[in-house]
């Protein structure tokens, strides 16, 4: 499935993607799935239901066009928001350094995220903000010290995101500032949906591009990932206990900004476009924070 939330005539709803330009709303009065994805996430009983309303077909559900409806972030009320960098090693060659020998970890607060086509807002107080298309996994099924031969049980499924960077604050502050760099408010696009598990059998093996003003950045797959994703969530529920609606962002491919010569950094006006096979295409637009 390719879940959405979504508001419609003012209301929040979860919806089904059933082509790419129509989908079905779930309403929680008569189909008894919840209004919001978090709330499904976090339910074992109501992702049965939802399988079963899916198995026994979706013809009786109310079908919108996309165009009707406000496409949100797929999850803002969440507990955490993990990040790992230098995971790609065309992105290691690039800036210059080694493959780590175990995942650079670091997090970024939910309130960076938003979701398709709403603004990033460049601070006053950062002149260098990159970006970086990322593949994310959302986990499904909390759990601690999960040993790597079960990871897969704990994802519920995949998204785009976008990993933007203030650099002049990751790397140029006193003692290295990641954290503050990556998580000013907006920073941390999402969407424009949710791929459940089975929807993408093989995760390592994804072309991921990100578009800026519709001219090609990044340009990768999946399968330059240094740390595969079952690794990551077996590595990081040895120090965290894993919750349902975790966002892992699992790194990002070579074509930074940072790392061109001369280096590009975003302004008023940009358009980017973070497009992963079969997970769409995330837009948003830079602005000026006021």
């Amino acid at each position: 499935m390719k879940l959405i939330s979504m508001s419609i005539n003012g209301q929040q709803r979860v919806g089904i993607i059933v082509d790419n330009n129509q989908c079905k709303v779930l309403n929680p009065d008569i189909d008894g799935i919840p209004s919001t994805l978090e709330c499904l996430i976090g339910s074992a009983e109501h992702q049965a239901k939802l399988n079963r309303l899916v198995r026994d077909g979706l013809d009786d559900i109310e079908s919108v066009s996309l165009s009707e409806v406000v496409v949100q972030a797929p999850l803002r009320r969440i507990e955490k928001v993990i990040c790992i960098g230098t995971n790609y090693a065309d992105h290691s060659r690039e800036m210059g350094g080694e493959p780590p020998e175990i995942p650079v970890v670091f997090n970024v607060f939910p309130s960076a995220i938003i979701g398709p086509e709403q603004q990033i807002r460049l601070p006053a107080i950062s002149q260098k903000v990159d970006f970086e298309a990322e593949l994310v996994v959302v986990i499904g099924k909390g759990g601690k010290q999960i040993p790597r031969e079960s990871a897969w049980e704990h994802v519920f499924g995949y998204c785009c995101g976008n990993d933007i960077t203030a650099r002049d604050w990751q790397k140029e502050k006193p003692g290295g500032q990641w954290l503050l760099g990556k998580t000013f408010d907006t920073f941390a696009p999402l969407g424009p949906f949710i791929a459940t598990r089975d929807e993408i059998p093989d995760p390592h093996n994804l072309k991921i591009q990100l578009r800026l003003n519709d001219e090609r950045m990044q340009d990768s797959c999946t399968d330059q990932l240094i740390f595969p994703v079952d690794y990551l969530i077996s590595h990081l529920s040895t120090f965290v206990t894993l919750s349902p609606g975790d966002l892992i962002f699992t790194g990002t491919p070579a074509g930074v900004g940072a790392g061109r010569r001369p280096p590009l950094f975003l302004k008023p006006g940009d358009r980017i476009e973070v497009e992963i096979q079969n997970l769409g295409v995330l837009a948003n637009t830079v602005v000026v924070d006021s």
